[in-house]
């Protein structure tokens, strides 16, 4: 018997002036604001119905789990809090608590990503132990792993937000973990990133 495949997006509650602070300070919280909530009800809206998938939003602050109107709505979605600690600690979180399958984590800042690469990253799984989405910046915008079991140490000691996220993560695994890269994607961070988004955009 197959096991259900996770789909796990990372999301900050989209309130003004607590999201994407660095792309706040460069183009204003209100423009942030709507650039946010645009991309994460179009990433939810594309991602979180595909069938090939059980989709879980995983949200901070924990209390806005339980919010109601506060996140799309989405058929099939369950809303969980990311719990504690830093970015590593609630990466893991899901690895070690979710129903048995593959797990893919995203964030809910990178408005080119599509079903496909989700596609991709399960059919990886298949193959191998973990995978990475690597983005331009050194860092990544989605990891996946087939949990069998998670690496002990898996997302600690990482610089997070630094050219050094990828590989830090790397180093940190054990010699036999099988390891596979998608194609390189890039989240939104500051303006420089959301203009050159938006110059794609253009017709």
């Amino acid at each position: 018997m197959s096991l259900r495949r996770h789909l796990v997006l990372f999301a900050r509650a989209p309130m003004r002036g607590t999201v994407k602070i660095r792309l706040a300070a460069d183009i204003g919280k209100d423009a942030t604001l709507i650039f946010y909530r645009r991309t994460l009800r179009d990433m939810l809206w594309r991602l979180g119905r595909d069938p090939r998938w059980q989709t879980w939003l995983a949200v901070t602050p924990d209390r806005t789990a339980y919010q109601t109107g506060l996140w799309p709505p989405v058929p099939g979605m369950r809303v969980i809090p990311q719990g504690q600690g830093d970015l590593g600690v609630r990466m893991t979180a899901p690895l070690c608590d979710l129903p048995p399958g593959p797990v893919v984590i995203v964030g809910s800042d990178i408005p080119d990503i599509r079903p496909t690469h989700i596609r991709q990253a399960f059919d990886a799984l298949g193959r191998n132990d973990m995978v990475f989405g690597p983005a331009s910046d050194g860092g990544y915008w989605l990891a996946g792993a087939q949990r069998h079991p998670v690496p002990r140490g898996l997302f600690e000691n990482i610089r997070w937000s630094t050219e050094h996220a990828l590989e830090d993560t790397i180093a940190g695994l054990p010699a036999t973990v099988r390891v596979a890269m998608l194609e390189q994607l890039d989240d939104v961070d500051d303006g420089e990133a959301w203009r050159a988004w938006r110059a794609k955009r253009q017709p």
